[in-house]
This record gives C-alpha cells, structure tokens and sequence, in this order.
C-alpha cells in the first residue's frame, strides 16, 4: 500500500466539497510525474488532502475509492485519473511551514516538488505528518 499528498485550491474543490459529494474524480492533473503517481495508485491507498495556495496545510485523510481511470476531461485519453472519497479530517491541521521546520521532512516531496499536485509520500514521512497533526490537537 503506497501512501500520498494531493493538492487542490481551496477555492477550486476544497476538503468539505469533498465531505459533501462523498467521492469525487480526481482529474485534470497535467504534470507527467503526477500523473506516473496516479498511474501507480490502487484502490485503499491513502493520500493527505492538502489545502494548495490559500491555507497551506493537509487538513485530511482521503482514501482511492477506484484505480485506473482515464480522465474525463481528456479529450485524447491518454491521462490517467482515480476516485477519491474521505476518510476522516486530521486531528489538528499540519501546516507547510511545520511541515519545512521539521527535519524529518526535509526530503518531501511537497518541499523539493512545491508544484507537484500528487506527491508520493515514505511510509515514514505519512507517520510523522501524522504524528505531527495528533500532536498538535
């Protein structure tokens, strides 16, 4: 079981959008290593929800709900997409800036790759992020 970070704008489809639809594609991802990640998903991999460019901060847990997807958007069908659904909120937000502070993190992708939208995380890396927000709560 692989572990991740999506990102998304708030204002564009924000963690209680999806609380509120309860499942939701995950598609117009562009970026060729972000698509090689939503290519490697399964279904039960758990990815953080992160808040990108207002808020900047993982706020909860989502789960794949489907692998494999062609994304709908895409005209040419060649790039890839999965399902997501909630899992449950984090305890306590864990900011960027927290997350930069940490010298366990420094390697993370969300740090090295600030403009990746689906970041693969060490099974290491997703316990100290969570360890970090129980923490914190």
């Amino acid at each position: 079981m692989h572990r991740w970070l999506i990102k998304s704008e708030p204002f564009k489809y924000s963690w209680d959008d999806l609380l509120r639809d309860g499942e939701t594609v995950w598609d117009g991802v562009r970026n060729h290593r972000a698509a090689n990640n939503l290519r490697t998903m399964e279904e039960g991999d758990l990815a953080f929800f992160y808040h990108s460019n207002k808020g900047l901060e993982i706020v909860g847990i989502a789960e794949v709900s489907e692998a494999g997807l062609i994304d709908p958007t895409d005209q040419e069908g060649k790039w890839p997409t999965v399902k997501f659904k909630p899992v449950e909120p984090v305890p306590s937000p864990v900011t960027l800036k927290a997350i930069k502070a940490n010298p366990a993190l420094e390697g993370i992708e969300l740090v090295r790759l600030g403009r990746l939208s689906v970041a693969e995380l060490t099974v290491k890396e997703w316990d100290e992020i969570l360890s970090m927000s129980k923490d914190a709560a």
